[in-house]
């Protein structure tokens, strides 16, 4: 694997010649070896429409791309880190969640109203992460990042997961998401006051969800 967790907060990634990665400009702590980093405005990468998107749902996040032959280590503002391996499916994951990933994963914009309907654009309203969320598909890894640690729930059709919107990381496998209305939900469990809501994920897949409800 390219990405290895050294601790909780950083990663070590191994480049290798012919081989990129990419990850947040400003991620990169340490490297050894004769590594090249160079940034990357993300042209090309889904169209026009995808970077209308990225405008409107302000996930511009900044990448560099890095090659060559080394060991780089990532981190971010002290966040957890958590590294996630794709078998040739899709990630969805918040751009400003992703610390690097693998050149070998095709990056693209999804309209969240495709998933889920109207539904979909409410969760982004309500949430503030926006109505566009980032893919990574194919074969490869992804280091994202998040507030106390990621935990990981299967998801399964006897057993959908029902997660707090604000502590939700990203998801893969073919599952489908619904933003639904609990009332008194999180007065019931003190986390506050106002319209309860939960994001419900049903099919078969998996969904990484954060120890905190604290944004990036």
């Amino acid at each position: 694997m390219t990405f290895r967790e050294i601790n909780s907060k950083m990663v070590e990634a191994t480049v290798v010649p012919g081989q990129r990665l990419f990850s947040q400009r400003g991620a990169m702590l340490a490297y050894q070896g004769d590594v090249s980093f160079t940034p990357n405005a993300q042209a090309g990468q889904g169209g026009l429409m995808s970077m209308i998107g990225r405008r409107v749902a302000g996930e511009a996040t900044p990448l560099m791309t890095v090659e060559g032959s080394g060991t780089v280590f990532f981190g971010h503002g002290g966040h957890h880190v958590h590294v996630i391996t794709l078998a040739g499916d899709t990630l969805y994951v918040e751009a400003d969640r992703l610390l690097a990933f693998e050149g070998t994963l095709r990056q693209g914009t999804m309209f969240m109203g495709s998933q889920g309907g109207v539904m979909g654009m409410v969760r982004g309203q309500v949430t503030g992460q926006g109505l566009f969320t980032t893919t990574l598909q194919g074969q490869g890894a992804v280091a994202v990042m998040a507030h106390g640690g990621v935990f990981e729930i299967p998801v399964t059709p006897q057993r959908p997961v029902h997660v707090d919107p604000q502590a939700y990381v990203a998801h893969h496998g073919e599952v489908r998401n619904r933003l639904s209305t609990a009332l008194g939900w999180r007065e019931m469990v003190g986390r506050g006051s106002g319209e309860a809501f939960q994001l419900e994920l049903s099919g078969n897949g998996t969904v990484y969800v954060q120890a905190s409800e604290e944004k990036l």
